[in-house]
């Protein structure tokens, strides 16, 4: 299945270039799936439920209901520990008293993923969170998976014949069958939609209105989006204006606009690539709104701006036979023992700065932080049996250089 996930700064459109993006895919063939928070009644001119809803040839949308989604979770766990809350004397929670807690919309947009990865759809494109929030929402799979692991490690259910005995010689209460059994089928959930976002067809795609605004928000997300292994297929840059007429004020904003464009396209092709949407002088509203936001003139009326080099096929999806094929590995370890005896590990993040960055080695772990990201990446094999002398950020690289430790690296002699 190939998955496009859609975000952006906060007020770019992303909501509507998701929907565009949708319907162009249906129409060049394919079953879609369009899924968002929002009804879409604006954008698809007509409202949707939970349930995918055939809203054009090709083209299935559904709502994220976060509220359902966090009163069924929170039924079904107190029905699970109705022992243990019967002993503490609770009272149940009836569903209609429930109101959803912040936080629980990213939990029902993952759970939606793994629905939908078992849907069947030849393209799925989700309207995703604001820029920032989509990409602390796609690391927390791994981040949760790696919590579950440290706090209830698998390997101890082997033991659980022994929990009586043990609890006994503890003075404490050992963890009973049915929490082992819920972190595991947790931990099979995130791991099936974790594979679903690292999954070389699944791609960010960006959508942002080019201005002084976006610029800094996007040179964050491009650091964050590499630090994570997340691949952007495309830049959207959104309402676009005319570039002739409108008199001096709006020859500012065009100006504005097309310097902007040529430094995103200075920065992220051929990596990703540059997609113009023009400004349709209105809000866009239903199907024939988006298919002129996908149309090719809306890429042509303004390719000049980036001195032509902005593609013109509109906001069509790349099929899977059509996407670049990743390299084996982007943190690839460099040998430089024989000339320097050390091991440098090589860690893309386009767009860092050295003020924002930080790392940590903690056992076998590198704690690695860029500005608002954080991540907590396991070391190769060959670096555990090593000790960190230091790090250099040269041309959006991060270079971390560890000397093999003599107690632990094999002798040569």
């Amino acid at each position: 299945m190939r998955t496009v996930l859609v975000t952006g700064p906060g007020g770019a459109g992303r909501t509507t270039i998701a929907a565009a993006t949708a319907l162009a895919a249906a129409r060049r063939g394919g079953r879609v799936l369009l899924l968002s928070g929002d009804a879409l009644s604006d954008q698809l001119g007509t409202s949707v439920g939970a349930e995918p809803t055939e809203v054009a040839d090709g083209l299935w949308a559904a709502r994220i209901d976060s509220g359902e989604h966090f009163r069924t979770e929170l039924l079904a766990f107190q029905e699970r520990a109705a022992a243990g809350l019967d002993l503490l004397g609770a009272r149940k929670l009836a569903g209609e008293e429930l109101t959803e807690l912040p936080g629980s919309e990213q939990f029902a947009l993952l759970h939606a993923l793994r629905r939908a990865e078992a849907g069947g759809w030849d393209i799925l494109v989700v309207d995703m969170p604001p820029l920032r929030e989509t990409l602390a929402l796609l690391a927390l799979p791994e981040q949760l998976r790696r919590y579950l692991r440290r706090l209830l490690p698998p390997e101890r259910q082997a033991a659980r014949a022994l929990r009586p005995l043990m609890a006994q010689l503890a003075g404490v209460a050992m963890p009973s069958q049915w929490l082992y059994e819920t972190a595991a089928r947790r931990d099979a959930e995130l791991a099936a939609v974790q594979s679903l976002i690292e999954d070389r067809t699944t791609t960010l795609r960006l959508v942002a209105e080019p201005g002084p605004a976006a610029a800094e928000t996007l040179r964050v997300a491009r650091t964050g989006a590499a630090l994570y292994g997340l691949r952007v297929d495309a830049l959207v840059a959104n309402r676009i204006l005319p570039h002739d007429g409108g008199g001096p004020w709006l020859a500012t904003l065009v100006a504005q606009q097309r310097k902007c464009l040529d430094a995103w396209y200075e920065q992220w092709p051929p990596d990703a690539s540059l997609r113009a949407v023009h400004h349709l002088g209105r809000d866009p509203h239903g199907l024939d709104d988006l298919t002129l936001l996908d149309s090719g003139s809306a890429s042509s009326a303004s390719a000049h701006a980036a001195g032509g080099l902005i593609r013109d096929d509109g906001l069509a999806v790349e099929p899977d036979d059509r996407l670049p094929r990743p390299a084996d590995d982007p943190w690839r370890v460099e040998d430089r023992l024989a000339e320097d005896d050390l091991l440098v590990w090589c860690l893309p993040l386009p767009g860092a700065v050295k003020g924002e960055l930080s790392l940590v080695r903690r056992d076998d772990e590198l704690l690695l932080t860029v500005g608002p990201f954080r991540r907590i990446v396991p070391l190769p094999s060959a670096l555990r049996r090593c000790t960190v002398t230091g790090a250099a950020l040269t041309d959006g690289e991060l270079r971390v250089r560890f000397a093999p430790d003599p107690a632990l690296w094999p002798r040569t002699d």
